[in-house]
C-alpha cells in the first residue's frame, strides 16, 4: 500500500499542527504571565508585613526593640494556609527579634529590597529582605511558604488547558466532517472516472455542491477529453480517408498488373507498367494529402507558432518544385522574395500550404493553348502580408470556390481529368486557419 497521505489528512493537518503549535505557545505564554503577576502579588504582600515591621522598631535605651506584642504579630503575619516567618537584624546579622536562624542568602545583593527562593526548617520559602536605616541600619526579613500560590498556578494551568484541549478536539473533529462534505465531490470525480471505459468520452456532468477548485479540474479534463475525442475522431477519418480512397488507385493497379500478366506481348507489358505506375503515384500523392490532414489535426491542439522568414522559405520550396516544373513545360517564376518579412507561422505547414497549391497549379493550371505560366508572389501592404500563387489555366468559377475547400470536392479540372482526391484546398484552408491566416 501507498505511504502517500490521503488529502484530507493533509489539509486536517496543515490546520491542527499550527493550531496546536501557536495553543501550546499560548499557554505558556498565558502561564508565564500568571505566575509573574502571581508572585507579584504575593511578594507585594510580604514587602507590606516588612514595612510594618520595620515601621515598629524604636530605639529603648539606645537598643532597637520591636514594639509588638504576640498579638500584633499573629494579626500582621497572618495566613489561613501558608506559614510565614520572619526575623528583624541588625544590618550586620545580630537578632533582635523575630526567627533566631532566619538569615538572608548569602549572595543576596545589599539592595533596599530584594525578594528571593530559599530554604528554612526543611521548607521552601519565598522571602523579602528590606534594608532600612532609621532608626538604625536594620535587615528585616519576611518568609512564606508556597504552597497556595503553587496549587494556585497548577488550577490556573488545569482549568485553562483542559477546556482549551477540549475545544482542540471538538475542532479537529468538525474540520474533519468540513474537510470530508469538501471533498466530496473530488471523491465522487474520481469514482466517475473510475467507472468509465476506456472508449467513453463524453464530458463529465457537473459536481453537485463543488468548490471553485474542484469545478475548474472538472472543466480541465471534460477540457481534455474533448481534444482526446478529436485526435480519436480525427484517426478514425483519416483510416476511413485511407480506406476509401486508396481503394480506388490499388484496385487499378491490381487490374492493370492482372491484365499484365494474362497478355505475352512486351508492348502490353509496358503500358501495364506505367499504368500501374501511373497509379503508384496517385495513391502516393493520396497518402501523402491523407497525412497532411492528419497533420493539421494534431497541430490544432498542439499549435506553437514562431517567427518564421517567410521570403527563404518560399525560396527554398520554388527551388524544389523547379525540376517538376521544367518537365511538365511549366514556366515557373517568382517575385517579392527579397522582402525581408517575418510572420508568426509554423514553417511545415507553410511548405504544405505552398506544396498544395503549386501542385495543384501545375496539375489543372494549364491553358488550352498556348504555354503554361506559374507566378509566386510574396508581398507585403500596411500590417497585412500576402502571399499568392497564379496560373493561367482555366480557373474555378466563382460559385465553386467556396465549395472546393471541403474535403472530397473537385473542382471542373479535376474531375475531367479524373485525378486528385478533392483534398488539396482543404489542406490549404485548414493549414491558413491554423496560422490565423486567411485562404
Amino acid at each position: 500500500m501507498s505511504r502517500t497521505p490521503s488529502l484530507r489528512t493533509r489539509l486536517l493537518l496543515d490546520v491542527m499542527v499550527p493550531l496546536l503549535i501557536t495553543w501550546v505557545l499560548g499557554t505558556v505564554v498565558m502561564v508565564s504571565v500568571a505566575y509573574f503577576f502571581t508572585q507579584r502579588a504575593f511578594d507585594r504582600a510580604m514587602l507590606d508585613d516588612a514595612y510594618v515591621l520595620a515601621s515598629r522598631v524604636t530605639l529603648q535605651a539606645g537598643l532597637p526593640v520591636l514594639g509588638m506584642t504576640a498579638g500584633d504579630l499573629s494579626t500582621v503575619l497572618f495566613d489561613q494556609r501558608e506559614t510565614e516567618f520572619f526575623s528583624v537584624q541588625h544590618a550586620d546579622g545580630r537578632w533582635i527579634a523575630g526567627e533566631t536562624g532566619l538569615k538572608a542568602p548569602p549572595d543576596v545583593d545589599q539592595t533596599e529590597v530584594v525578594f528571593t527562593d530559599f530554604r528554612f526548617k526543611g521548607l521552601d520559602l519565598r522571602g523579602v529582605v528590606l534594608e532600612r536605616y532609621s532608626p538604625v541600619p536594620l535587615r528585616i526579613i519576611v518568609a512564606v511558604t508556597t504552597r497556595s500560590r503553587s496549587q494556585w498556578l497548577n488550577r490556573l494551568l488545569l482549568y485553562s488547558v483542559l477546556p482549551q484541549m477540549g475545544l482542540l478536539v471538538l475542532l479537529a473533529v468538525w474540520l474533519q466532517r468540513g474537510i470530508r462534505r469538501d471533498l466530496a465531490p473530488l471523491s465522487a470525480l474520481q469514482a466517475n472516472l473510475e467507472r468509465r471505459d476506456a472508449a467513453d468520452l463524453m464530458p463529465l456532468p457537473p459536481p453537485l455542491s463543488a468548490t471553485r477548485e474542484v469545478a475548474a479540474l472538472s472543466g480541465a479534463i471534460n477540457a481534455l477529453l474533448v481534444r482526446v475525442d478529436e485526435g480519436v475522431q480525427a484517426q478514425r477519418e483519416f483510416a476511413g480517408n485511407v480506406a476509401h480512397e486508396l481503394r480506388t488507385p490499388l484496385a487499378g493497379i491490381r487490374a492493370a498488373a492482372e491484365y499484365g500478366v494474362a497478355q505475352e506481348e512486351p508492348q502490353r507489358w509496358r503500358e501495364q507498367l506505367l499504368a500501374v505506375l501511373h497509379s503508384q503515384q496517385r495513391a502516393s500523392h493520396l497518402v501523402d494529402q491523407l497525412l497532411a490532414l492528419a497533420l493539421a489535426d494534431e497541430a490544432r491542439n498542439s499549435r506553437v507558432l514562431q517567427p518564421v522568414a517567410l521570403g527563404a522559405l518560399v525560396r527554398e520550396l520554388v527551388l524544389q518544385f523547379l525540376p517538376r516544373a521544367d518537365k511538365a513545360g511549366v514556366d515557373l517564376g517568382a517575385s517579392g522574395l527579397e522582402l525581408s518579412v517575418m510572420v508568426l507561422a509554423q514553417p511545415a505547414l507553410v511548405e504544405g500550404l505552398l506544396g498544395n497549391l503549386l501542385d495543384n497549379a501545375l496539375r489543372y493550371g494549364r491553358p488550352e493553348q498556348g504555354p503554361a505560366v506559374i507566378t509566386i508572389d510574396l508581398g507585403l501592404q500596411a500590417d497585412e502580408v500576402w502571399l499568392s500563387v497564379t496560373d493561367n489555366g482555366p480557373g474555378i468559377a466563382p460559385g465553386q470556390c467556396e465549395a472546393v475547400r471541403q474535403r472530397g470536392a473537385q473542382g471542373v479540372g479535376g474531375q475531367r481529368l479524373g485525378i486528385g482526391a478533392g483534398l488539396g484546398l482543404a489542406i490549404v484552408d485548414r493549414y491558413a486557419q491554423l496560422m490565423r491566416a486567411e485562404l
